[in-house]
């Protein structure tokens, strides 16, 4: 008499579900596929045969891209719970709970002075943790695939996400002695139309508190920009001009001085984004304790 088979089974294959895990973080397969130890046309299999079993796109191809849909947040709770559970089976009570990758999006500033600083100690605590850095000054992406924690300027308006604010700055205006000695010292607001104004390039500004900044300014004359703040602050070094920076990389050159101190700053704050399960994960709630600690130790000046 022959054997019955089994019907097939129509539950998501663990391999597969894993996979997508890794996609959704990184956003790619190729950078999946290297994580993982495979190629790429073994992660697009893995991801068509969840596709398959749950009966709907769990991924969509974006300019930035794969993104997480409706249906792939769904698969996203489940495959993380089954990582922690795996996790938790091999790791001996003795073993560093911190490890895996967590990504990281921030502004270039808020990356040189706080975040690189904060991971390196927050990777000597625990080794087996690795971290990638992700340059970006941006609005927060209403779905965070690709990244752990996103770092952005102003309060954002995000869904299914935790945010919650982690630095407090200025905007100011800085120049060096030699310009001001050269040009003149603006005496008002209204005086800046005389200099040219070292900042972002108006028409990349994507982020709508650093263009109010601009719009609080009187039109400047034909002047130097670029996407990089470290340009702004070096092209206001070489006497470019005046130029708008955050107070705490113009505070910290000792060849720039404050213009219009007092009557002008504008206030801002960096907040981090998470997806709404992200403080759950042990690896992300520790990365984000070292961002806060870190940045409380520069401000007490205990650093």
């Amino acid at each position: 008499m022959p054997t019955p088979t089994a019907p097939p089974s129509n539950d998501p294959p663990l391999e597969a579900l894993l996979t997508f895990l890794a996609v959704a973080r990184r956003g790619r397969y190729t950078a999946a596929a290297e994580v993982l130890g495979v190629n790429h046309s073994t992660v697009s299999r893995r991801i068509t045969a969840l596709e398959t079993a749950m009966g709907g796109r769990v991924l969509v191809r974006t300019t930035g891209g794969w993104e997480v849909t409706s249906l792939g947040r769904r698969a996203v709770v489940i495959a993380e719970r089954i990582e922690a559970s795996l996790r938790e089976l091999v790791e001996s009570e003795a073993a560093d709970a911190m490890h895996g990758m967590v990504r990281i999006s921030a502004p270039d500033a808020f990356t040189s002075v706080f975040l690189a600083p904060a991971m390196t100690a927050l990777r000597r605590a625990h080794p087996s943790l690795a971290i990638e850095l992700l340059s970006a000054t941006q609005r927060v992406r209403q779905n965070r695939s690709g990244v752990d924690l996103e770092i952005v300027v102003g309060r954002p308006q995000v869904l299914r996400a935790y945010a919650t604010p982690v630095c407090a700055y200025s905007l100011r205006l800085y120049a060096t002695p030699g310009y001001l000695s050269e040009a003149g010292e603006p005496q008002s607001v209204a005086e800046l139309a005389r200099h040219p104004l070292v900042y972002y390039i108006e028409s990349s500004l994507q982020v709508d508190e650093l263009d109010r900044a601009l719009q609080e300014l009187p039109d400047s004359p034909p002047s130097v920009r670029s996407t990089s703040v470290f340009a702004h602050v070096e092209a206001t070094a070489a006497g470019a001009g005046i130029g708008l920076l955050p107070d705490f990389l113009g505070d910290a050159d000792r060849r720039l001085v404050r213009v219009l101190d007092g009557a002008y700053s504008h206030p801002l704050a960096y907040w981090a984004v998470a997806r709404d399960e992200g403080p759950r994960n042990p690896a992300v709630a520790a990365t984000l304790e070292a961002i806060t600690t870190h940045i409380q130790s520069v401000q007490d000046g205990s650093l």
